[in-house]
């Protein structure tokens, strides 16, 4: 398969010292050791840098250059599109890979794993530390902050995909990085949010800028940068309830407290800009003809007459929105669901990549009240300011009349190519929050309608689905694991296979912290919902 992001950028420079690894060694040790003469070069060396790792959080083909190798580390598709893009329901798998078996029937095989903790440990932790190296030579922690951010964002992925993993004490270029538990990872995580939203904080009161140049997502915002980090936070913070409820509201609490605020407003979304890229899921889509709309956001999303559907995706031939169930068998020829019978995504090959939305803030801190933190607001406000602020990213304006529908549900799925994979109704949970209601009741709905707000931010939706049960996703046609409870379904990927093949022991003392078998049905430190 191929890779599939492109893009021309010229301006920095080690974006084109990329490549596959192999060796479990080499994945820990860092591949750009630069000079000290590079090192003079302050802020051009540490701006590439920082410029790699924004542009590998999500992964793109350095030189505009298609990258033909599996398990690339350029690779979109093998980092996401064959994994957290479909587990989240947002996404329906229409290519004819494998014979059809493939990780949408959960039958793990070849390299498709891999490339989500091969590029972060080959791009994102050893630029990172190269960064902090230069920063602390030139006395610029507002820096090292700044690149702190953006690797606890990159690496709270790769941890919630595969759960323990090297981080703690990482030294880049060491070969004896050991794995740690992620309960451990988690509190590093912390740590460093503390330590990098205090720095940031007065520059960003200052409305002060850091690595203008390189910053293709905020263009050095230290305002925007600083909100990042703290609704960060809070995302973190929420992801652990149910593993560390006391620490949980202890981040949540400082979180809401602090006076950096959070991401709110519709262009304070981090997103990609500034360059030339091809979207990945357009060329997936539109190119590939392997992806289309999910059978979730079509039940969901039709059921609720959500007037984002139409923004989210494009009408099939006879003028409504379908979706594809994740396990359909396209070994066949996968016409019928390339044709104008299912829904293609709204977007164009220049459409941005979203990274964290604006509107997530306002559901995390719903969920914060709901459960009787100090958010500063209730439960219900947060809610529905949630969905205003998500129609405002996504170019809507008057939320009203959507917010106060109390009767709309999701409905019941019907494959509309007729060739199977119907589904009963997953959920009778309504739009309008009621505050009387049980606590169970109006956590579904907030979860459902920030799944619905976080679309395309696919990492995100697995894990809250795995966190809470929610929304109610319809689970694989066909599930070839033989250890993965179809209904409770997939709850981590397992470890890429390059590291037993290069060092053993190391990755086995990674599964022992796990706490069961490196398979997709083991559940993940912080997956502890007794309900789900």
């Amino acid at each position: 398969m191929k890779s599939i992001i492109k893009y021309t950028f010229l301006g920095v420079l080690m974006l084109g010292f990329t490549g596959c690894t192999s060796n479990f060694e080499e994945i820990n040790t860092n591949p750009y050791e630069a000079t000290d003469k590079d090192l003079e070069a302050d802020n051009l060396t540490v701006g590439s840098f920082f410029s790699q790792m924004e542009l590998r959080m999500v992964p793109f083909t350095a030189g505009g250059q298609q990258d033909d190798s599996y398990g690339s580390t350029g690779s979109y598709q093998h980092f996401q599109g064959l994994c957290s893009d479909w587990y989240s329901g947002y996404v329906g798998p229409t290519g004819t890979w494998a014979n059809g078996n493939h990780n949408g029937n959960y039958f793990f095989s070849g390299t498709w794993g891999n490339t989500m903790y091969n590029q972060n440990y080959t791009q994102i932790m050893p630029a990172w530390a190269t960064i902090v190296k230069n920063a602390k030579k030139n006395n610029t922690p507002e820096v090292a902050a700044l690149a702190t951010v953006v690797k606890v964002y990159a690496m709270h992925r790769v941890t919630d995909q595969y759960g323990p993993i090297p981080y703690v004490n990482y030294v880049a270029g060491s070969t004896g990085n050991t794995f740690d538990s992620q309960e451990a990872v988690y509190k590093k995580f912390f740590e460093e949010l503390d330590s990098a939203i205090d720095v940031l904080a007065p520059f960003a009161a200052a409305n002060q800028n850091i690595l203008s140049k390189f910053d293709y997502i905020y263009q050095g915002s230290a305002n925007k940068w600083a909100k990042f980090a703290n609704t960060l936070r809070l995302r973190l913070a929420m992801r652990i309830v149910y593993a560390d409820k006391a620490l949980a509201q202890q981040e949540a609490e400082k979180s809401a407290s602090s006076a950096v605020g959070f991401l709110e407003a519709a262009d304070e979304q981090a997103t990609v800009s500034g360059i030339t890229m091809m979207n990945p899921l357009y060329e997936q889509a539109y190119s590939w003809n392997e992806e289309r709309m999910g059978a979730s956001m079509d039940s969901y999303m039709n059921g609720y007459n959500d007037p984002r559907l139409a923004v989210y995706f494009k009408a099939a031939g006879d003028g409504k929105f379908h979706g594809v169930r994740l396990g359909i068998n396209m070994a066949g020829g996968n016409t019928d669901y390339t044709g104008d019978k299912i829904s293609n995504f709204n977007l164009s090959d220049k459409s941005t990549i979203p990274y964290m939305s604006a509107s997530e803030s306002f559901f995390l801190r719903a969920e914060g009240a709901l459960r009787g933190w100090a958010m500063g607001g209730t439960a219900k406000q947060f809610y529905e300011d949630g969905i205003k602020a998500s129609f405002a990213e996504w170019g809507l304006s008057d939320a009203t009349s959507y917010i106060n529908n109390a009767t709309a549900q999701p409905i019941a799925f019907v494959d509309n190519t007729g060739k199977g994979g119907d589904a009963a109704q997953p959920s009778t949970i309504t739009v309008a929050y009621d505050e009387g209601a049980e606590f169970e009741t109006n956590l579904e709905r907030i979860i459902t309608q920030k799944w619905i707000a976080n679309f395309r931010i696919s990492p995100e939706g697995w894990s809250e689905f795995r966190r809470t049960g929610y929304p109610k996703l319809f689970p694989t046609t066909r599930n070839s694991s033989g250890n993965i409870d179809t209904n409770l379904q997939i709850r981590r990927m397992p470890y890429p296979t390059t590291l037993y093949d290069n060092n053993r022991a190391a990755v086995e003392a990674g599964v022992a912290l796990l706490g069961g078998a490196d398979n997709g049905a083991t559940k993940l430190w912080w997956d502890k919902n007794p309900k789900h």
